[in-house]
């Protein structure tokens, strides 16, 4: 993708993409699978990408100290201290106190990398908000120059990057002769389905996007937000109405919350094909592809491409009962 913004690589590209043959056979669809699980740091995902927009202009600006900010077994929140240590900038996290707590997950990762990370005891995001201007504040007067990311990276900058992932995936697709006829992905704070977005009108040949909702915050009016912003910074006439967003709701119970469906996702994806998905994210976004295949949304005739975005630590952060049945 052809710009002038700040850009710095941190991932290991491209990932991998294939088509997952006993997964299809189960499902009776051509199910192909893009590995954003191996973006090569820590132990990779999604944000990696976006992050490699963020901390590029977080460098660009002199900034010595990111934040950022997530629930605690946030992988946004792991991977971009990941990528702060690799930079050689100090990563502050202010974290929601919700949750599993105690070193388990990513919050063992945290400490293996001595992260400071702060905890925030509420429900919104704007009490945490608050808290992360207050220790900004601090931190200039003791001569820093600190750089905010809200939740999940998910700001029209740090949506460029995957608006990369789609045009990366669908220079695959092709060279492999592949044509994909819908990407299904994970709307966990929306940058990541409103980048595929994006990136599939420009790069896509006529392919759909399906975010697979984890959580009820209002993805339709998020993503297309996102979309309209990112494409103004590549200079792109490109609007979307919340109407134009396809959003399917399989979160359960509630945000980070496993499900039924979701573990069985899990148990499927990793008994087939050796690949582990989290019971936060992919596990959810993966329950919803076998959904829409059963109830016939997905047609048979259909070659689907699964985003798999990462996060597989948050396995070692519950019970191993209920993963495992």
């Amino acid at each position: 993708m052809k710009h002038n913004l700040p850009y710095i690589s941190l991932a290991q590209l491209p990932t991998p993409f294939y088509r997952l043959d006993n997964i299809s056979a189960e499902l009776k669809r051509n199910i192909y699978i893009k590995r954003d699980d191996m973006t090569g740091v820590s132990l990779g995902g999604n944000k990696v990408r976006k992050l490699e927009y963020l901390l590029a202009d977080a460098k660009e600006k002199g900034c010595d100290i990111v934040m950022t900010t997530g629930g605690a077994q946030s992988n946004h929140a792991m991977l971009t201290a990941a990528c702060c240590r690799r930079l050689g900038i100090e990563p502050i996290l202010v974290l929601k106190k919700r949750g599993v707590m105690g070193r388990k997950g990513n919050l063992l990762l945290e400490a293996l990398m001595g992260v400071d990370v702060r905890f925030v005891d509420t429900d919104s995001y704007d009490d945490v908000y608050v808290e992360m201007d207050r220790i900004a504040d601090e931190l200039r007067a003791a001569g820093h120059q600190p750089y905010l990311v809200p939740v999940g990276g998910s700001v029209p900058l740090g949506t460029l990057g995957y608006v990369d992932c789609a045009e990366e995936v669908f220079g695959q697709a092709k060279a492999a002769g592949v044509k994909i006829d819908r990407v299904i992905c994970t709307a966990g704070s929306g940058g990541t389905v409103a980048g595929m977005l994006l990136g599939t009108m420009l790069y896509g040949d006529g392919a759909s996007v399906t975010g697979i909702a984890v959580c009820d915050d209002p993805f339709e009016e998020i993503t297309a937000e996102l979309v309209t912003e990112s494409a103004k910074l590549l200079d792109k006439d490109i609007s979307l109405t919340p109407e134009q967003v396809d959003i399917r709701r399989y979160y359960g119970a509630g945000y980070a919350q496993p499900s039924e469906e979701g573990l069985e996702a899990v148990q499927m994806m990793a008994r087939k094909e050796g690949i582990m998905l989290d019971p936060v994210y992919t596990g959810k976004t993966f329950a919803g592809l076998i959904d829409l295949c059963r109830k016939g949304e997905i047609k048979e005739n259909e070659t689907v491409l699964f985003l798999h975005s990462g996060g597989a630590a948050s396995l070692f952060a519950i019970d191993p009962e209920a993963v495992v049945k």
